[in-house]
């Protein structure tokens, strides 16, 4: 955003008339907020905060890009909240009981929640993927495909499931949004960049779903039960 200033503010402005300044400020805060919460992110302070703050900033470009009525951007930008939504519930600590070490019944904490919402909004992410043509390979990929997405969704084997849409999404990243391929000048580089470190953002929180396991809504945990 930082090189591509003018052309950022410009598109606001012509898109919304409204203004030169308000659409530097619109940029301005676009690009702060992105900073600052990645920031906060990575040096583990105000974790919750940081995230809060990149739901915000997740919203205002869905409306300020109008993504809002594009399907496709729409699911990976709900992708993305679902990642944050597990960063979030990562950082939660788990609640304690108020009378410990007396029987009770088992609830599901805000964060189990949080997690299931996480892995669901996910794995939109791959419904943007599926091809819809008479291919073998086509067809071969979007039932592997559709099989491991539900596997998530659900939470059943789902570290496992998790960890091969990482592999498989870095793949088919690499290799259809190979943006360092296409000349700077050219339009579809920078089209090809953003999907490309998006992809990577969700990529990141399928890791965390490696790392942190399913939660308490789901399959996996529910087999520790029976």
């Amino acid at each position: 955003m930082w090189f591509q200033w003018s052309e950022q503010r410009d598109y606001i402005d012509t898109t919304w008339s409204c203004g030169y300044l308000l659409a530097s400020s619109f940029v301005f805060l676009n690009l702060l907020g992105q900073l600052t919460g990645c920031v906060l992110v990575l040096s583990r302070n105000f974790v919750q905060y940081a995230c809060f703050g990149l739901f915000g900033i997740i919203a205002l470009q869905t409306i300020a890009y109008s993504i809002l009525w594009d399907l496709k951007f729409l699911m990976r930008n709900l992708a993305l909240g679902g990642g944050l939504l597990l960063l979030l519930a990562e950082s939660r600590s788990e609640g304690k009981s108020m009378f410990a070490g007396v029987p009770t019944m088992r609830e599901s904490s805000p964060k189990q929640y949080m997690q299931l919402g996480g892995r669901v909004l996910l794995v939109l992410m791959f419904m943007t993927l599926l091809h819809f043509d008479a291919s073998f390979f086509s067809i071969v990929q979007n039932i592997v495909g559709t099989a491991l997405m539900i596997l998530v969704a659900i939470g059943f084997k789902t570290k496992l499931a998790a960890l091969t849409l990482v592999v498989w999404l870095f793949a088919i990243n690499v290799y259809f949004n190979a943006f360092w391929t296409i000349p700077v000048y050219k339009p579809m580089h920078d089209f090809l960049k953003y999907d490309f470190f998006q992809t990577m953002s969700v990529i990141g929180g399928l890791l965390l779903v490696v790392a942190l396991g399913p939660g308490g809504v789901s399959m996996d945990e529910k087999k520790k039960e029976w």
